[in-house]
């Protein structure tokens, strides 16, 4: 009987390698080694940064920088445990205000009225506020709260950092919600499930793990906000008793403080810039976790 040989398993293991002769083979070369370079001159900047604040800053962490009031100025030590303690507040205020106001408003426009006139102005004007100055944020509650309460205070500023974390909540839960397969919905359907069932039973459990990045990403951005917090929640040496009475912050206590002649001050200043730092990475890392779909 005759022997067919096939070709195609005489290939050599030459014939696989990568041939320089081959323009797309250089091609492909050139722009990985330019996508490398191009990735660690972006990480220059990051990594100085990071270097800068943990030798600065780092000396100076311990237990008092979280437990003590910030120092006069010709005192020494002291500490930002108030600023701390208003930071977390006023992003907890403005989560408690935006996470339901965006993720009601996200399955409005994924669900309800996805094509309607209302949704897509919605959805436009969400775009736009995400590239929204700060400042401008604060000086609308500034006009809105402030002038009404008659004093500055933690409620107001933590109305400003929602004003900013609502577009991102509502757009990447409207992705989110998109993103839950129509099988599901029409399987929820052909149960008997009523509209707001399926909502609230099939598609947001599915799409919550997406949800929930977005408001870590939401968090993430407004804890180092500044500019808004100084129409709004201004800043006080003292602790916080009340959301009704102006408070701390660490971004404002940096802003303070850095520009301060007294070598105590800016070794705070540089302490509170670490630890603002780690609160965000905190928050960004978290995002990633919640976001990684399960194995």
């Amino acid at each position: 009987m005759a022997t067919v040989v096939d070709e195609s398993r005489t290939t050599t293991s030459a014939d696989l390698g990568r041939s320089w002769s081959d323009a797309r083979a250089v091609t492909n070369t050139l722009l990985t080694v330019g996508a490398w370079l191009v990735a660690l001159l972006a990480a220059v900047p990051l990594v100085s940064v990071l270097y800068m604040l943990i030798v600065q800053g780092g000396a100076r962490l311990g237990l008092e920088l979280l437990t003590e009031l910030p120092p006069a100025g010709f005192e020494h030590g002291g500490g930002f445990g108030n600023a701390i303690l208003g930071t977390l507040v006023m992003v907890g205020v403005a989560a408690l205000i935006g996470i339901p106001i965006g993720v009601l408003g996200a399955i409005y426009l994924a669900e309800i009225a996805p094509d309607g006139r209302l949704a897509r102005t919605t959805r436009f004007l969400a775009k736009v506020l995400t590239g929204f100055p700060s400042i401008l944020a604060g000086v609308f509650v500034y006009a809105i709260l402030v002038l009404t309460m008659g004093t500055y205070s933690a409620l107001a500023g933590g109305v400003a950092l929602a004003v900013l974390m609502l577009p991102t909540i509502v757009l990447t839960a409207e992705e989110a919600i998109r993103m839950v397969p129509r099988k599901m919905k029409e399987a929820a359907v052909g149960m008997g499930c009523t509209r707001t069932q399926t909502i609230w039973q099939v598609m947001l459990p599915t799409a919550l793990l997406a949800i929930l990045t977005g408001i870590m990403l939401g968090i993430a951005r407004v804890a180092g906000e500044s500019a808004p917090l100084l129409f709004t929640a201004l800043f006080s040496n003292y602790w916080l008793s009340s959301l009704a009475e102006p408070t701390a912050s660490l971004s404002i206590l940096i802003y303070n403080f850095s520009s301060m002649p007294f070598d105590n001050q800016i070794e705070l200043a540089w302490a509170a810039s670490l630890v603002l730092v780690l609160i965000v990475l905190v928050f960004n890392i978290l995002s990633r976790l919640v976001g990684r779909p399960k194995v």
